[in-house]
């Protein structure tokens, strides 16, 4: 990796070209139930941004919603084209990815083909078959900045939790990804593996739009350049880790709901239905 890359900063490294991802007043609604309530959210590129609340707040559906995984109703723009009404893959084509709490890639195939058809999106499948004779630069990048170099040729079936979500970041990286949306990519770690996936997000996050959505409130403290706390499908509180800890509101929600959160797993159960 080049020495100049930006590490993430709150507000973002904004300069003229900079990506950025605009939601206004977002909504989803289940069975009249509104999952997602109003939100208003701008993320700057270089700015890492965690998505925190309780179960049921609604984080994982708003990252449903701005990938077009379920409908809803507002705008999400990514510099300025809408992302609302249209199909995943048109989403994905604009450079938004994201990945799943469980990482979704191909176990029988080795970390370098995972990257390859990653990288090779919009080729067709006779040419995705075929060898390549040589590693393209982009895929050489991802296998450096996400510590999986040592491990191209392994299938990636065998390759720990956390190398896993790594490769998945990877394989967003190769399809130029610009805003990453990450839901909750520490989920099962060891303590290593979680600093090592901080440090991950903090190499990747000066130069992308990444959003995190965490349950880990340490992992959360550690690494987050700016949080935006979600409850009842509402945004709470936003702003540096100290001032949204020190939100009296903040702290009425977590400590008011902690002994109600295993009774409330609605977003989980919208999240397997979708």
């Amino acid at each position: 990796m080049s020495e100049t890359v930006k590490s993430p900063t709150r507000g973002g490294n904004a300069g003229m070209s900079s990506e950025y991802l605009e939601v206004r007043d977002l909504r989803v609604t289940f069975d009249g139930f509104p999952a997602v309530d109003g939100v208003d959210l701008t993320l700057m590129q270089g700015d890492l941004r965690f998505l925190i609340g309780p179960n049921g707040a609604g984080k994982t559906t708003l990252v449903d919603a701005i990938t077009g995984l379920v409908p809803a109703t507002g705008s999400a723009t990514k510099s300025g084209v809408e992302l609302i009404g249209k199909k995943v893959h048109h989403i994905a084509r604009l450079g938004v990815g994201r990945t799943f709490q469980t990482a979704s890639v191909f176990e029988e195939l080795t970390v370098l083909q995972n990257l390859d058809i990653a990288a090779g999106a919009g080729r067709s499948a006779l040419t995705l078959l075929r060898r390549r004779k040589s590693v393209l630069p982009e895929i050489e990048e991802a296998l450096e900045t996400t510590g999986l170099t040592g491990l191209r040729d392994a299938p990636a079936g065998i390759l720990a939790h956390g190398q896993k979500q790594w490769l998945e970041i990877g394989m967003l990286l190769v399809q130029n990804c610009s805003v990453l949306l990450l839901d909750e990519p520490v989920a099962g770690m060891s303590l290593e593996e979680r600093e090592e996936t901080g440090n991950l997000l903090r190499r990747i996050g000066g130069e992308r739009t990444v959003v995190v959505v965490e349950h880990d409130m340490d992992f959360m403290r550690a690494f987050a350049t700016s949080v935006t706390v979600l409850a009842a499908g509402k945004v709470l509180s936003e702003g540096t880790v100290a001032q949204v800890q020190a939100d009296p509101k903040v702290q009425a929600v977590y400590l008011g709901t902690a002994a109600a959160t295993n009774h409330d797993d609605t977003e989980a159960d919208h999240a397997r239905a979708h």
